[in-house]
């Protein structure tokens, strides 16, 4: 007979079921898999394994030792309590989710919007978009990344969700491109079109211990980002994207879930539909006479033929603008959960994926047709853009080519050690 209250000393008892003891967390080699642009410490969620709440010490005592005493029947032992019920876990926030399906949706539309740009109502609402989505993709991205670097499955995911993944699509559009009656091109120091933000995530997410570790890391990214405008930078690996939108990732890194509980406030939403709507005015304002290479932050100063003051104070005034914008959007996207919430989780798919209906689209001219530019094309491509984004973002779609685009790759790295 053994008091109840005795919890094991050294080593963690296993359960019946098969289920660990309170010292086991569930961690397992492989560790928990991610996807892309939902990070599991996202601070919205809870990684896998965590508790709602800390569970306290259970102190050792040494078993009390009785005598033999005969029994009619054996009793089963009851479990201890911490064995027996695990506390519930916390569900994921689904803001984050809300924000990125909606970001997702914005990019096969700007994409399916390019052929159409002669209109004016096809090109303001492009530079609408680009003013702010990709911004914002940045800005949740680095908020993603603040600990990046906590396990080895983080690690694992440089290569399991961006390298190889990379390497796939380019070689991928590739094929689709010859296919479709072009040269065979591939260069894979260069990304290929949208591939481009794999790289720069990669390169993002490598220099985070380098902002971690600064005092003052947004004022400085925000002068590199500016003197960056001085040179010339090539494209290769994305070198271009990743100095034009650098400090969106920075402010990601070092923003906390409080500055998101700040724009929840009734008076900042009232200023974000303001801004919203400022926005769009100017937009439609500036389209007919508006060059498209600043939006696309990545042109040199020279590039835009400007002179170095007008290039520091476009740069200045567009990160403003996009940074006004991605704060206004943050504001007003729902904080529920929502019909499309789930179809944040997998924006991976959508965002690798929408190339191919789209690069056919505009080979066979599908998206030249005389009534598409105008304010009816512009709806027509939009709801087709948004419906295609709902598609690539379900369930089905990922079960069809996870393999391909979150290859696990368990038998690349070495088990972690135990201790």
């Amino acid at each position: 007979m053994s008091d109840t209250r005795w919890s094991p000393q050294v080593t963690t008892p296993r359960s019946p079921d098969g289920e660990g003891g309170p010292a086991d967390t569930g961690a397992r080699w492989p560790l928990p898999e991610e996807t892309f642009w939902s990070e599991a410490t996202d601070p919205h969620g809870v990684p896998p394994g965590e508790r709602t709440e800390p569970q306290p010490a259970v102190r050792a005592e040494r078993p009390v030792i009785t005598a033999p005493a005969a029994q009619p029947e054996a009793q089963p032992q009851p479990r201890p309590q911490q064995q027996a019920e695990q506390p519930p876990k916390r569900k994921r926030d689904p803001f984050l989710d809300n924000v990125k399906f909606i970001l997702i949706a914005l990019v096969p539309l700007g994409h399916s919007l390019v052929p159409t740009l002669s209109a004016d109502s096809s090109r303001s609402l492009y530079i609408f978009i680009y003013t702010f989505h990709m911004p914002l993709f940045v800005l949740i991205s680095g908020y993603l990344s603040r600990n990046f670097w906590n396990s080895n499955a983080k690690t694992n995911k440089l290569v399991d969700t961006f390298l190889v993944p990379y390497v796939i699509v380019e070689v991928g559009y590739a094929a689709l491109r010859f296919a479709l009656g072009q040269k065979w091109s591939l260069t894979i120091i260069d990304p290929a079109w949208l591939n481009w933000y794999l790289l720069a995530l990669l390169f993002w997410r490598l220099s985070t211990p380098v902002w971690k570790r600064m005092k003052y890391p947004v004022p400085v990214s925000i002068a590199i980002y500016l003197f960056a405008g001085f040179s010339q930078i090539s494209g290769d690996f994305s070198m271009d994207r990743f100095f034009g939108l650098l400090p969106f990732f920075v402010i990601g890194l070092v923003m906390q879930p409080e500055h998101f509980e700040l724009l929840n406030r009734r008076w900042i939403k009232i200023v974000s539909v303001v801004t919203v709507l400022g926005a769009a005015a100017v937009a439609i304002y500036i389209a007919p006479k508006a060059p498209l290479g600043p939006f696309y932050y990545k042109n040199s100063y020279q590039d835009l033929d400007l002179s170095w003051y007008m290039g520091l104070g476009l740069r200045v005034g567009l990160l403003v603008c996009a940074l006004a914008m991605c704060f206004a959007v943050l504001a007003l996207v729902p904080r529920k959960e929502t019909w499309y919430t789930d179809l944040g989780t997998r924006t991976l798919y959508c965002y690798l994926l929408h190339g191919i209906p789209v690069l056919i689209a505009k080979d066979q001219g599908w998206l030249e047709f005389p009534w598409l530019h105008g304010p009816l094309g512009v709806l027509a491509i939009s709801f087709s853009s948004f419906a295609l984004a709902i598609v690539l973002c379900l369930p089905e779609t990922r079960t069809v080519f996870k393999w391909v685009l979150e290859p696990r790759l368990t038998w690349l790295y070495r088990r972690p050690s135990r201790s």
